[in-house]
C-alpha cells in the first residue's frame, strides 16, 4: 500500500514536470484615427485600459496607430481579444474587435514566417547545387 502511494506520488509529479507550459504571446491591434476621433476616444485611452494587466507598447506616425499588447502564458487568441470591451467615453462599452481596423497574432505569424524562411532558404540552397553540378565537368 505503501509503495502504491509513492507511485502514486511519483507519477503525478512527472506528469507536472512534462507538461506543456503556455508561451506569452503578442498581439498587434490596427486602428483607423478617424474612426477613434469619431468615437471621442484615442489610442492612449485604449491602451490605459489594457496597461493595468498586460504589457503595452503604442505607435503612431503617418501609418495606422498601432497597439502591441504582450500577454504572458495565456491560451488567447485573436478572436478572444476582440471580445474584450472597451470603456468608451458616455459610459459606452463597446468591443474591441468593432474599433479595432486590423487584429493580429504576431506569435503565430512568427512561427508561420519561420517556417516559410526554412522552405526558403532550402529552396536556395538546393538551387545553388543544382547549378554547381551542372557547371562541374
Amino acid at each position: 500500500m505503501k509503495s502504491l502511494g509513492i507511485l502514486t506520488i511519483t507519477l503525478f509529479l512527472s506528469l507536472s514536470v512534462f507538461a506543456k507550459e503556455t508561451e506569452p504571446k503578442t498581439f498587434l491591434v490596427l486602428f483607423k484615427s478617424k474612426e477613434l476621433k469619431s468615437l471621442n476616444t484615442s489610442l492612449k485611452d485604449i491602451q490605459s485600459q489594457f496597461s493595468s494587466d498586460f504589457k503595452t507598447k503604442t505607435y503612431s506616425g503617418n501609418s495606422e496607430l498601432a497597439l502591441i499588447i504582450d500577454i504572458p502564458e495565456c491560451e488567447f487568441d485573436v478572436c478572444f481579444l476582440g471580445q474584450f470591451l472597451v470603456s468608451l467615453q458616455k459610459d459606452r462599452e463597446i468591443k474591441l474587435q468593432d474599433i479595432a481596423f486590423r487584429l493580429i497574432d504576431m506569435t503565430a505569424n512568427k512561427k508561420s514566417l519561420n517556417t516559410y524562411l526554412s522552405a526558403f532558404e532550402e529552396s536556395q540552397k538546393k538551387e545553388k547545387n543544382d547549378k554547381r553540378n551542372a557547371t562541374a565537368p
